[in-house]
């Protein structure tokens, strides 16, 4: 006979694997991940990579030299600002496909889901368990993590 608590530890093994490559695959998306926006007069091109640093800026145009400096420090901070919030909001959406995991890995190592109910008579076991006192202690800790 096999034992049920067994495999479902094996699949929670296999599933916690197939999660982990799942994040080794997006570290890599993420790596080569940029956001790229031009400025409203197509004037210059600004790329930046997932951490926000700059990988390049283009200029379409020599329109720049005529400009007075603030004023080109205006259009190149939008232009870098956009591109940044370009690429936050890629990072974000590949973020959410793991929506739901961290509360799963959660509720299984502090209670809450069919985890317990397995493990239910081998607690009942311990010399001086109170289940009454365990649902009391998860209350807590539940209130404590808001």
């Amino acid at each position: 006979m096999s034992n049920p608590f067994a495999e479902q530890i094996a699949q929670a093994m296999a599933e916690m694997q197939t999660e982990l490559a799942r994040a080794e695959e997006m570290q890599q998306e993420m790596n080569e991940l940029t956001g790229s926006v031009t400025s409203k007069d197509r004037m210059v091109t600004a790329k930046v990579g997932s951490q926000g640093q700059v990988v390049s800026l283009t200029f379409h145009t020599n329109d720049y030299r005529d400009m007075a400096p603030a004023e080109l420090a205006k259009i190149l901070t939008d232009v870098l600002n956009e591109a940044r919030a370009d690429v936050g909001k890629q990072v974000a959406e590949r973020i959410s496909r793991f929506d739901g995991i961290g509360e799963t890995l959660r509720l299984s190592m502090t209670g809450g889901s069919e985890l317990d109910e397995i493990l239910e008579p081998l607690w009942a076991m311990r010399p001086g368990f109170d289940a009454d006192e365990k649902k009391k202690k998860a209350g807590r800790q539940e209130e404590f993590r808001g």
